[in-house]
This record gives structure tokens, sequence and C-alpha cells, in this order.
């Protein structure tokens, strides 16, 4: 009789569909690994080291503007191949597709504690956030629309570099960006960068680098040349860590590290603090 029940149950569990296994998070950094809802519950932030992970723009944007309160500039700017680089569009097509955006970065007005601020942030979704003639284009027009306006830019950087498939062209989008931060320093204007994982190339050898204030997420990627380019060049054996913000705080050249959780609030204290906005009590 037992034995006949024992029977039974073993097979309705045998009958039962069997739940697939929860998808895993590795952490590039400390290699950990965290069930996925979690990582993703947690803004994409591990949970066992703090090293913040990639985000898109629009889930950056969501997480820093006021709810609704996000006006995007130049959606449909695309670039157009300018120097015929083979399977350039193809490959710009599959991304647009998959990502939604037109480019690598999106720009626009926002308000941040009901601040008025011009944002770009960068998506290293599409072609590793490399900087083409449309991400300077897009973030040269948002400073000068930030200068004319009189409003104060926040710039999220996520980049591999200058986008070999532009050539030339995307090299000169340095000095361009450069010579608009520069008109809206001159204006008196305030500019905040938040370096996110990586940054690195043309972009921190230009725009990402020129902030009033530069902000970066714990434990990312920051630099120009990659680690062994500068071993090679140098001849020396480089310390472990020393592109990520913790070693580039301690040099000098990250004012601060704050997390994604508390990213938000922090820029609104600075944009308060430089006289923008009424001043909490």
């Amino acid at each position: 009789m037992l034995e006949e029940l024992f029977s039974q149950v073993r097979s309705r569990l045998s009958d039962e569909p069997k739940r697939p296994p929860e998808e895993t998070y590795k952490c590039p950094r400390c290699r950990t690994v965290s069930p996925l809802s979690s990582f993703e519950a947690s803004d994409h932030v591990c949970p066992h080291c703090s090293f913040h992970d990639r985000l898109n723009a629009p889930s950056r944007i969501i997480l820093t503007a006021d709810p609704g309160s996000f006006v995007q500039a130049d959606a449909r700017m695309r670039s157009c191949n300018p120097i015929g680089f083979p399977g350039y569009e193809k490959k710009q097509m599959v991304l647009r597709a998959n990502t939604g955006l037109t480019d690598a970065i999106i720009t626009g007005d926002c308000r941040i504690g009901g601040i008025p601020v011009t944002l770009a942030v960068m998506d290293p979704r599409y072609m590793m956030g490399s900087m083409g003639s449309v991400v300077g284009e897009k973030l040269t027009r948002a400073f000068e629309h930030a200068t004319k306006a009189g409003l104060p830019i926040i710039v999220f950087t996520a980049s591999g570099g200058a986008r070999m498939q532009e050539g030339m062209v995307s090299l000169m989008q340095m000095a361009k960006t450069s010579g608009a931060v520069a008109r809206h320093s001159a204006a008196g204007l305030l500019y905040i960068t938040v370096l996110t994982d990586p940054t690195t190339g043309g972009v921190t050898a230009s725009f990402a680098s020129l902030g009033d204030i530069i902000l970066a997420e714990p434990k990312v990627l920051i630099g120009f040349a990659g680690r062994r380019v500068i071993e090679n060049t140098i001849h020396q054996r480089l310390p472990e860590g020393f592109q990520l913000a913790e070693h580039m705080l301690e040099q000098g050249f990250v004012d601060a590290i704050v997390s994604r959780r508390n990213m938000r609030q922090t820029l609104e204290q600075l944009l308060r603090l430089h006289g923008y906005g009424e001043v909490k009590a």
C-alpha cells in the first residue's frame, strides 16, 4: 500500500514540467556569479563588488531625469558613411533595428529635481559608444543649445573611442566637441561629466575630460590607450587597477565616485550648489 503511494508520488513528480535553470550574471571585475534577476533589480550593479556594469541610454535617462520631463533633440540624425567604409550602412541598419537608436548618443532637455538641464547620454550597445560624425554633431548641438538657453549640461560618457569606420571625420569630432565645451564654459555655465564603463580613447581625450566637475561610477574603466599598448610603449608593467575610477580619483582626474543609486540626488545637489534652481532648506 505504502509502496503504491510512493509510486504515485514519483509518477506525479516526473510528470511536472522542469523549471529552466535561472539565468546568471558573471561580474567582469570580481568574477562572482549572481542570479541575473538580482543584478537587473539593482540597476546592473554587481551585488558582490559594486561594479557598475553598462546601462543603456534610455534606462539611464529614466534613472536621471524627472519622470516625463525628457524631450529628445535631433532624434532622426544618422550617419551617411562619410568615407564609404565597406559594410558600414548594413551594420548600422542592424544596430538601429536591435537598439531602437539612430546612433550612440541621445541628447535633449529634461529636469532634475525640477531644475532645467540639457542631458546627453552615450549608449555602449551602439558600436561600443564610439564617436563618429553623428555623436560629435549631436553633442556639439547640445552644448550650443545649452549655451544659448543658459542651461547647465550633464553628459554621461560610455565609449570605446573614435569610430574607425569614419576615419578622419571621426577624429575631427574631438576638436569640434571641445570647442563647443569651451564656448559653454566661457558663458559661465556648468558642465558635469559622469564617466561610466568604459570611457576610453578619443572621448576621454576630448569632452569627457573637460567637465567643470567630473564624476565616475565605481570600478569603471577610464583611460586613453589600452593596457597592453601602454606597457609595450613604456616597456614597464603597470599596476593592477591603474585605469579604474578609484585610481583616477587618487590621481585627481576624477572629483568624486558616486554610486548609481545616489547619482540623481548628487547631480541635483551640485546643480543647486552652483545656483540653479531654488536652494532647498
